[in-house]
């Protein structure tokens, strides 16, 4: 038979079940249709095990140059399979859990693949789920008031470019590496090819990052993408900006060699193995759709500013509408769709208002307009600008590179961007961003007293310096 919910939610992960969440705090009956496990990409194939393994990497580094804090460590190795271990002690805490979260929110969990049905006997309009059930019993049949999509989204690759899962892999399967290459070939500048480049490059891997931009993390602003690529190739990274890389040269014999075009020459690399991250594709085939009149757009689902898709009662968030394809962003998505499909009139998602984070060494962070993007906007700008070296918690740390970087309006003196590069910053992003939501002013940044020695002075030296009143420079 089948039951009747107010909302089903396709897919589990942070948006997803925060979605759910938030549902059933407003008393609505919810249920989560999850193929594989509830977090998903997030808990177990992004965020929280790729950071696990950058943790490692850092206590790996500190030990290596403990005696430069007086600490004589002696002869350090890693034991990848003990770092392997721990990452996965923490997912599945994790997992623990968000599982006990559907429970004490008494959210009914199918374990399988749900896909919408056309009108039906249960319903005139689109919306009736079938729910093909891991476990290979009959499939379950829901009959929802309102859906939500939260199927995530997967690995990109290149046409022509075969991931084998040995040798040339994704994210996906670069977690769950057994041991570590002598070298590796990323192909992708952005966030997760910069995070991979930085854990393994401090794990003692040789790492060439091929990217089609003209510089690494091209959308975050150019001095913190400069500096990014200035402090990576000082400690080993190697840097090919500009490059087209040939999916058709690629050869994988033991090992890995690709072709690329590079300022009109055609250049080849060689590495043990090769990691692809060139963005992430929406994972919303076999889930319905053409049985809908929901609109795609660039292979993501198209929604208004409350996550509606053209069926007014099924609602899509996360990755798979594209955007900023983050946790955290997919999170609020969730709770906005829920507030507005139960009548309470929510606000809508102010997307220059959102932090972003690159977990990298350095971190760097950063929220609003980059400066290129203010100039472009026609603002009239002001900066300031202030280095973590004079900083004195920073030199404790014994992380003394990066800055933090104030863009405002000269006219209105609104706060248009902040950004980020040194130690512990997508930490202390959320300053600047709660200070974005506030619509304060340097001035009202800088007349809150940072404690000190602490690292979050630099954001009011910084906030100081976009007046030319920063006091230790």
């Amino acid at each position: 038979m089948a039951e009747e919910f107010d909302l089903v939610i396709l897919g589990g992960g942070t948006g997803g079940y925060v979605a759910a969440i938030r549902a059933a705090q407003l008393g609505l009956k919810t249920a989560v249709v999850e193929k594989g496990k509830l977090g998903g990409t997030c808990l177990h194939k992004g965020c929280i095990p790729s950071k696990a393994l950058l943790r490692s990497a850092e206590v790996y580094q500190t030990a290596v140059k403990g005696e430069e804090f007086g600490i004589v460590t002696g002869d350090v190795k890693v034991d990848f399979s003990k770092v392997q271990d721990r990452k996965n002690k923490v997912v599945e805490q994790l997992y623990k859990g968000v599982q006990h979260l559907m429970k004490q929110g008494k959210i009914t969990v199918y374990e399988g693949l749900g896909r919408i049905l056309g009108p039906s006997i249960f319903s005139p309009m689109p919306g009736t789920i079938s729910v093909e059930m891991n476990n290979g019993s009959e499939n379950e049949m829901l009959i929802p008031q309102n859906i939500i999509i939260a199927t995530g989204s997967r690995p990109r690759t290149l046409p022509g470019l075969e991931i084998d899962g040995n040798l040339v892999l994704t994210s996906d399967e670069a977690l769950n590496l057994e041991s570590l290459p002598k070298s590796i070939i990323i192909v992708g500048g952005g966030v997760i090819g910069i995070e991979w480049a930085s854990m393994l490059n401090d794990f003692g891997v040789e790492v060439t990052v091929l990217e089609y931009a003209d510089t690494i993390i091209p959308t975050e602003d150019h001095d913190v993408s400069s500096e990014m690529l200035r402090l990576l190739g000082k400690r080993g990274v190697k840097f090919v900006t500009g490059a087209k890389v040939l999916p058709e040269t690629l050869k994988t014999d033991g090992s890995v060699s690709i072709s690329a075009e590079v300022k009109g020459t055609t250049q080849e690399f060689e590495a043990e193995k090769m990691l692809v991250s060139v963005g992430r594709s929406a994972n919303i085939e076999g889930i319905g759709l053409e049985n809908t009149e929901i609109m795609k757009e660039n292979g993501f689902i198209a929604t208004n500013e409350f996550f509606q898709t053209k069926e007014t009662h099924i609602y899509a968030i996360g990755d798979c509408i594209g955007g900023l394809q983050l946790a955290h962003v997919a999170s609020h998505e969730g709770i906005t769709a829920v507030e507005h499909m139960a009548g309470k009139k929510p606000e809508r998602l102010n997307y220059s208002l959102i932090s972003k984070c690159i977990y990298s060494s350095p971190e760097a962070a950063s929220v609003g307009l980059t400066e290129e993007q203010a100039k472009q906007e026609g603002f009239e700008l002001k900066i300031g600008k202030f280095p973590f070296r004079a900083v004195g918690k920073a030199l404790v740390f014994g992380e003394a590179d990066g800055f933090v970087k104030i863009i405002a309006d000269k006219k209105t003196d609104d706060i248009l961007g902040v950004h980020m590069i040194g130690p512990h910053v997508t930490d202390m992003i959320s300053e600047a961003g709660l200070a974005s939501v506030l619509d304060a002013t340097p001035w009202e940044i800088a007349k809150t007293i940072h404690p000190h020695p602490s690292l979050s002075e630099a954001i009011g030296e910084a906030a100081l310096a976009v007046d030319g009143l920063a006091i230790h420079s």
